[in-house]
C-alpha cells in the first residue's frame, strides 16, 4: 500500500535549503520513494492561509520504506538542518478511502 508523506515547511533561515534540495531527493528515491511535487506556489482555496514556505508530497511504496527514509543515518543531518532553519509538520496518509465508495481506492 502505498503512503504519501506531506511536508508543509515554513523556512526560518534558509541557509540548509540548497544542500537539503540538492541531496535529499536521492536519498528519498534510495528508500523507493519519488516526489510527487516540492514547491513554494501555495495558494489557499478554502480556510486560513498557511503561513508556509513550501510544501511536499513524496509518495513511497509502504510505510516500512517510509520509516526506513526518516530514520536513515544518511538523511539526519539534512533533517537536523531542516528542523533548525525552519517549522516543519510532517503528515503521511495512505492511499485509502475512508467512505469506502472510490471503486479505485482500497477501502480505509
Amino acid at each position: 500500500m502505498s503512503v504519501f508523506l506531506i511536508g508543509d515547511i515554513k523556512v526560518t533561515d534558509d541557509s540548509w535549503v540548497p544542500d537539503y534540495a540538492a541531496n535529499v531527493h536521492n536519498i528519498v528515491e534510495k528508500h523507493g520513494g519519488k516526489y510527487l511535487s516540492r514547491s513554494g506556489n501555495i495558494s489557499t482555496l478554502e480556510g486560513q492561509d498557511k503561513d508556509s514556505t513550501l510544501i511536499a508530497i513524496i509518495q513511497f511504496p509502504s510505510r516500512e520504506a517510509l520509516d526506513n527514509f526518516a530514520s536513515d543515518p544518511e538523511y539526519a543531518p539534512f533533517g537536523k538542518a531542516r528542523q533548525a532553519g525552519g517549522v516543519s509538520n510532517f503528515h503521511v496518509i495512505d492511499d485509502t478511502d475512508i467512505a469506502g465508495s472510490i471503486p479505485y481506492l482500497p477501502a480505509g
